[in-house]
Parts: C-alpha cells; structure tokens; sequence
C-alpha cells in the first residue's frame, strides 16, 4: 500500500500539526474512560480525580515522546492499560500505595527482562490460545465495573431509562462506525463521548445539580508522588498477572506494525519498545497513576489516513504535556457522565473481543476443539470469578483476595494450565502434524 508519508518521511509543519491533532484526539478518550474508573474504584474525591488526570495526561505523553525518539520509533498512539485496570479493581480495599507499588515492580521486572534480551525467551508462553484468553478475558473481567458505570445509582435516574439510554447509544455508535469514513470514524470515540454528554443531559438530567469545581486554568501535580511503598504479596502477585497481558498487548501492537510498515530491525525494536514501557510503568508506579502501553488501533489510524510517518506523533506528544497542566480543561472532562463513558468503554470492548477471536482463527481445524475447551474455560472461570458477590471474596484471607477475587488472574492461570500443561501433548502433536 502506498502511503502519503512514509515512517521516515517528515510532513510539512502544517500537515504535521493537523496528524497531531488528529492522534491527540484518539488518545485522549482513553484518558478519561481511566480516570472515571479510578474515580470509581480509588479516587472518591473529584479534586484527586482531576490530579489523576493530569499527571496520567503527562505520563502518556512523555512516554509517546520516548518511544518516537528513541524506543519503537513507530507511529503507535500510547494510553493507560486496561489490563492494570483490572487488577485496580480486583485491590479494592488495598491502599493507594499497594496499588502503585505493584505497578512499579511490574514495570521494573518487565524493563530488566527487555533489557537482558529475554522476553524473546518467554514468547513461548503467548501462544495463539493465551492470548486469545488475555484479550477475550480484558473485556469480559471488565464487565462489572461497565455495569456500575451504566446505571449511575448517584445520579437518582432509574435504572430502566439508564439502560434504555445506553442500549440506545450504543446502536447508534455501531451504525456511525459502519457509515463513518477516514478522519470521521478514527476520531468516532471522542465525538462519541462530546456529544453522548450532550443527549444524556438532556434526557436524563441528573437529579442533583453539581457544580463545576473551582479549578486554575494552570496548576503543577507533582505534589502527590507515591513516597512510601506498600508491598501487599496478593496485589504484588495479581498484578504479575496484569502485566503479563500488558506485555501481549505492547507486543502485538508493534508486531501489527511491522505487517503493516515492513521497517525492518524488528527485535531491536521490541526489546526498546518494552524497555520503555517497563521504565514508563516503573515512573507511573512512583507519580500514582496507572502504567501507559502501546494502543493496537493504530494500525487502522494509518490506514484510514494514509500517513505512516512516526513524527506527527511528537507534536501530539507535546501537546499531551502542555495539557497536562491545566486543571480546569480536566475537570471539564470529568463532567462527562457515568452511562456514557461506559457506553464507549463496552463498545471499545467489543474491539477487543473480536481480537481475541481472530488470535484463534489461524488454527488448524483438528484442534478446533480442544482450543474451544481451553479458552471457553479459563474465558467462563475468569468471568465468574469477576461477578462473584463481595462477601464471597472477602471470605478468603485478606492478602489474597486481590489473586482469588481477580477473574483475570484466574482465567490466565487457567490457560496457562492447559495450554502448557494438560494439552500440552495435543499442541505437540499439532505442530508435527504441520511439519
């Protein structure tokens, strides 16, 4: 395919500038769908909420900044995981700090394995089936954190018009990505929540007015660093787990490039890409907030817009810092209502479902079946795991709730299982089949 501008290519300012805007506005939307969970989940307080913002904002764009100059050198957008995410909420009644400190030993023990060359060594553990479950298992343990966002018990709506809402929404999002085209449906997700924000004011106003919070234009957020760290072993371990589905996901992302692009030197490429990502964890370990990884979408974002150069990225990456430094465009933001950041986090999900299953879909039809019992189970145990009732996981000791209480975790523990020991023999055969 020919492309306007190739990786290597640098656009006139202009063109530069406007590529720019056009990144920004896809990862922006990541951002806040971040920071409404962590409101939900550890940040009560809309002030702490809107620091979150800003220094997630700041972390995303340093981290764009690094992997353009010097990491990947790829044009790969960078957001918050969504697999931290999960082990966020799986911490629940942890402190702040546990949280923060697993993130950052996740991001140390993944910057040294990047840094020594191994990661090539521990390929062997994602094969088509594990990360079809990492993937399937992202969007399904997420599901009741959606379901708390849908029906917003604090807005006083009842919740059959909540849901009437977003069922409603999420129709008419799949019918503007099917007939929305280039720019239009790149930038579809923002649009979505902007205007989703208008129609869910005006449907279904809120029973209990809230001000916008009295903010400075401009403000420093470095004031509110994780100093002191907590070492909890449940949320250490569940996190290990996280990580394992960030690496997949930082992995992938740039292997979908290099089908796309062909740039050549591909594991020098990885190994900076997943140093710097490491590194950029350990920092988001220390600053409070949830680690960036590299977003899978972009491949599509070069191909509605024929540009494939890496440098447009940097204006977006200076844009993000200057961003960050404003509070009061934050907590604008944050005025976006619950419903609908869940309607745009389910239907982001779906995306990731439909990765997960194309992972599978290169398989041989003899192993057909037993790729259904290995996924459909650590898929329905990780699920169940995620909707069982709060007293059943606070039965179990406290320093393990965050493993037993993550279906994540269990899920991927459950593949691992399978795949590398059950049916490990069935994988062997297959590939002597293929040979």
């Amino acid at each position: 395919m020919r492309f306007s501008y190739g990786l290597e290519d640098k656009p006139p300012f202009g063109h530069n500038l406007l590529y720019g805007l056009q990144w920004l506005i896809i990862a922006l939307p990541s951002i806040l769908i971040t920071g409404k969970i962590m409101g939900a989940v550890l940040l009560p307080d809309p002030v702490a909420q809107v620091l979150f913002l800003q220094k997630t904002t700041f972390m995303v764009g340093l981290t764009l900044l690094v992997q353009i100059l010097w990491g990947h050198r790829l044009p790969l957008i960078v957001g918050p995981a969504s697999a931290l995410l999960i082990g966020v909420i799986a911490s629940q009644g942890f402190a702040p700090a546990a949280v923060y400190s697993a993130i950052f030993c996740g991001g140390a023990v993944l910057s040294l394995i990047s840094w020594a060359g191994l990661f090539g060594h521990l390929q062997r553990l994602f094969t088509p089936r594990v990360v079809a479950v990492v993937l399937l298992l992202i969007a399904f343990t997420l599901l009741p954190a959606i379901g708390d966002l849908l029906i917003d018990r604090a807005s006083g709506t009842p919740p059959l018009q909540q849901l009437s809402f977003a069922l409603v929404f999420i129709i008419v999002l799949f019918v503007a990505q099917r007939k929305l085209k280039g720019v239009w449906q790149a930038t579809l997700i923002l649009w979505a929540m902007l205007i989703g924000s208008l129609l869910h004011r005006l449907l279904l106003p809120p029973q209990t007015q809230t001000a916008p919070l009295p903010l400075p234009l401009v403000a420093g957020f470095f004031h509110d660093l994780n100093l002191q760290p907590v070492f909890a072993p449940g949320v250490l371990l569940s996190f290990a787990f996280c990580f394992l589905a960030l690496a997949v996901n930082d992995l992938g992302s740039i292997q979908a490039l290099d089908d796309l692009l062909k740039p050549g030197n591909m594991p020098r490429r990885l190994n900076r890409g997943l140093l710097v990502t490491g590194l950029a964890n350990m920092l988001s370990g220390f600053t409070g907030v949830v680690g960036p990884v590299d977003f899978s979408l972009s491949p599509g974002v070069i191909l509605s817009t024929r540009c494939a150069s890496r440098f447009p990225l940097l204006a977006t990456a200076v844009l993000l810092l200057a961003l960050a430094w404003s509070p009061a465009l934050f907590g604008l933001f944050n005025l976006v209502p619950a419903p609908v950041i869940g309607c745009v986090l389910l239907f982001i999900l779906f995306s990731q479902v439909a990765a997960g299953l194309l992972a599978i879909g290169s398989q041989p039809e003899s192993q057909r079946y037993t790729d259904g019992v290995i996924i459909g189970a650590a898929v329905l145990l990780g699920t169940l795991t995620s909707f069982w009732p709060p007293d059943v996981r606070h039965a179990f000791p406290t320093w393990l709730q965050p493993v037993i209480g993550n279906g994540f975790v269990v899920g991927v523990f459950a593949v691992l299982l399978l795949e590398h020991g059950i049916f490990r023999d069935s994988r062997a055969v297959t590939k002597q089949g293929e040979g």
